[in-house]
Order: structure tokens, then C-alpha cells, then sequence
């Protein structure tokens, strides 16, 4: 062991009347581990929070979709540009849906409620729909088939259907307030009725509680529109991350007509604040790394006073000013790389194996029975960085104190 780390280590470890420094230097070294614990754990808890929204988003969200600009919003011949869309570098599949606002209304019940109503495609003729959703009722995982009564088929969101009391089998009017006529006799909508096949429930609230699902060709019935028109196209693509450059060569290939818009940008609010939040609670844990790093510069403080004697004999004997300057330093490197090396262990630990045994209530958090955590690399490297890096700084101001101190003034220090 180098002179350097001998001492370093002695008067970590002081005994009898420096008991009361070691002691000190335990509560520096528990700051940091806590600290660091504390912090890799609930960036954990936030990064599992926002990869299950992101992965509720994209269930019932198309990558990109591509509406054409106009004043009615309808896009003509779109199995044109779904064919040319998906020539298109990183878009994989596609599919047309329609959208519209509409009421609904269950036979016998007064109430009324208002959803958005998609259209999409619901054979099974090897066709892949834009989201995870239409995937599943084109798999059959979802009931949009032929009905019992003839009627055309339509699936609710499991928390639309409780409001109206909807059940299979039960008769849904929809009215739709698109293409409503003005005559005569005042306002018609248009009116179809229909026939509850089933529920779906997502992770989002206000898709279950908002979302009708029929198929395509009864959209375009119920909204008067020609075979050839539907409302855009649903687009999925290789790495739903990189959607801006895709989005960037839609433009160049369809056109001014066309407009591409990418799931992040119609969730920019959400995620944005996500992102934020994070990062605000992640500066107001870091709070407590750095109340730690003040125990470290501290300590040393109340060190370097306690052994100035020492300090100044070390000197007399031919130690140099950068080799008291090392022993301090190591001393808080010691305690950081320690500290913070226990606290990611810690941290690891809590979040692979003790949050996710945490229950969650069914009933509030839909699909969830645990706490979500993912343990981002880049976010561990970040807090042992950032952990080290005040640590070290810490060790500066005592350090160069007494590295200044002169022998003969430290020697007469009573």
C-alpha cells in the first residue's frame, strides 16, 4: 500500500479520539448510497411507467397516419396512395380507416353517449392492420364477424359499454353527425343500427371509455361515402421511434396533398410532460447526493483540523504539498466510489427485485398487477457519473486547505 493510501486510510478508519471522525465518514459514505439507491430506483419506476404508455399509445395508434389536405377530410382512391406510401423507405404496413364523431344510443335506454367511431378492415384475408388492435380483430381475437340478427357488427370499449349498460347481442343506433341533412323538416342525422359483438379493453382510459370499432365498408354506409374513400391511412413502420425521418420522405413522395403525422406528435403534450417529469424528479433526488457531498466536504473540514499537527510533522518530514493533497482527495474518492458503488447495487437490486413485487390495484391500473421498472442503462450511467463527479469535487476545498498548511504554523496548533 502506497504512503498515500495508508494514510488515507488511517484517518477514515481513526480510532480513539478520531472515533467521532469515522464516524462521520460512515454517515458520508450512507448519504452517497442512499442517494444514489434512491435515485436509480425511482428513474427506474419512470422509465417503466412511460415504456408501458408507450406501449398503450401505439395499441391503438397507428405509427404515421396520412391524411389528405381538403375541406372535407376524405381521402379518394386511397388504395393509390397506400401503395405508394408503403414504397416508401421504413414504412412496412398499411391500412384505411375512417373516423368519425358519433352518438350512441342501446335499445331501451334513454341515455345516450358520445364516442369516436374508426372503421377499419376486419377480414382475415392475410391483411395486417395499422395497430395492435386491428390486428387483433383481424386475427379473430376480436369479434367483428357476422351477427345473429343481421345487423352489422360493432365492438365497445369495455368502460363505453358500461355507461350505456351494453351487453353481446344488445341492438346500438349510432348517429353520426357528418353528412347530416337539412331539409324541411330540420336536421337528419345519419341513423344505422347495429349489434354488439363484444368489448376490448386497452391500458388507456380514454380509448376504453370513448372507442367504437366496426368494419370498414359499414362506415362508409353510415357515412355515405363511396368504396374508394375513407378518412386516411394508418401506417406502421420498422422502429416506431425514427417516425420523423419517415414522416419526412411521406412528404416528398406523396406531395403537398398529403400530410403525415406521426404518433408522437399527436401525444407531444403527454409525452412531453412525462419527460419532464422525470427530469424534475430526478434533479430533486439528486438533491440528496449532494447533501451527501456536502457531508464529504465536511468531514474533511473537521479532518484536516483534527490532524493539522500531523499534517504539519508530514511536511517537516519532507512530504510534499501534492502528497497531502492526494490524501484527502483519495480520501473522498473513497468514500464516493464506495458509496456510489454500493448505492447502484442497492438500487439495481430494489428495482429488479423488490419493486416488481409491489401490488397494484386491478381495478385503477388496467393490465398492471405490478409497478412498472425499466432500468435504462443510459440513466445508471448518469447517476454514477454525476455521484462520482460531486464526490470528487467535494474532496477539492479540504484538500488544497491542507495541502497550504504550513509546518512550522500546523506543528504550534494547539
Amino acid at each position: 500500500m502506497s504512503l498515500d493510501w495508508f494514510l488515507a486510510w488511517r484517518y477514515l478508519t481513526a480510532r480513539k479520539k478520531g472515533r467521532v471522525l469515522s464516524f462521520y465518514s460512515f454517515i458520508s459514505l450512507a448519504g452517497v448510497t442512499l442517494g444514489v439507491m434512491a435515485l436509480i430506483a425511482t428513474l427506474a419506476v419512470m422509465s417503466g411507467a412511460q415504456k408501458d404508455l408507450r406501449a398503450a399509445i401505439l395499441a391503438t395508434n397507428a405509427h404515421i397516419l396520412v391524411l389528405e389536405n381538403g375541406e372535407d377530410i376524405r381521402m379518394s382512391d386511397w388504395e393509390a396512395v397506400l401503395a405508394r406510401a408503403t414504397t416508401v423507405e421504413g414504412v412496412t404496413t398499411g391500412a384505411p380507416f375512417i373516423l368519425t364523431t358519433v352518438a350512441l344510443n342501446k335499445s331501451g335506454i334513454q341515455y345516450s353517449q358520445t364516442a369516436q367511431l374508426f372503421g377499419v378492415r376486419a377480414d382475415t384475408a392475410g391483411l395486417t392492420g395499422a395497430t395492435e388492435l386491428e390486428d387483433l380483430i383481424l386475427q379473430g381475437a376480436y369479434d367483428l364477424g357476422p351477427t345473429e340478427s343481421g345487423l352489422p357488427p360493432i365492438l365497445l370499449g369495455s368502460g363505453l359499454a358500461d355507461r350505456i349498460l351494453a351487453y353481446p347481442g344488445d341492438r346500438i343506433t349510432v348517429i353520426a353527425f357528418e353528412n347530416t341533412q337539412i331539409g324541411v323538416a330540420g336536421i337528419s342525422p345519419m341513423v344505422m343500427a347495429f349489434e354488439m359483438t363484444g368489448t376490448f379493453t386497452t391500458q388507456m382510459y380514454e380509448t376504453d371509455v370513448g372507442s367504437a370499432y366496426i368494419r370498414l365498408e359499414d362506415a362508409q354506409e353510415l357515412l355515405s361515402l363511396a368504396p374508394s374513400q375513407v378518412s386516411g391511412l394508418g401506417l406502421q413502420t420498422a422502429d416506431p421511434d425514427q417516425t420523423g425521418p419517415v414522416a419526412e420522405r411521406l412528404r416528398a413522395a406523396l406531395g403537398f396533398e398529403y400530410s403525415p403525422i406521426t404518433w408522437q406528435d399527436r401525444n407531444q403534450v403527454l409525452l412531453r410532460a412525462l419527460k419532464l417529469e422525470k427530469l424534475v424528479l430526478g434533479v430533486i433526488l439528486f438533491l440528496i447526493v449532494l447533501v451527501a457531498a456536502f457531508n464529504i466536504a465536511s468531514t474533511l473540514i473537521m479532518l484536516v483540523t483534527d490532524k493539522t499537527r500531523e499534517i504539519g510533522i508530514l511536511k517537516s518530514m519532507g512530504m510534499t504539498d501534492r502528497g497531502i493533497l492526494r490524501v484527502f482527495i483519495l480520501q473522498g474518492a473513497w468514500i464516493g466510489m464506495v458509496g456510489t458503488g454500493l448505492g447502484t447495487i442497492l438500487g439495481l437490486l430494489l428495482s429488479w427485485v423488490v419493486l416488481p413485487l409491489i401490488p397494484i390495484p386491478p381495478d385503477v391500473y388496467q393490465f398492471l398487477d405490478h409497478l412498472p421498472v425499466d432500468v435504462e442503462a443510459r440513466d445508471v450511467l448518469t447517476v454514477v457519473g454525476g455521484s462520482m463527479a460531486m464526490a470528487f469535487v467535494a474532496t477539492i476545498y479540504p484538500a488544497r486547505k491542507a495541502a497550504r498548511l504550513q509546518p512550522v504554523e500546523a506543528i504550534r496548533d494547539e
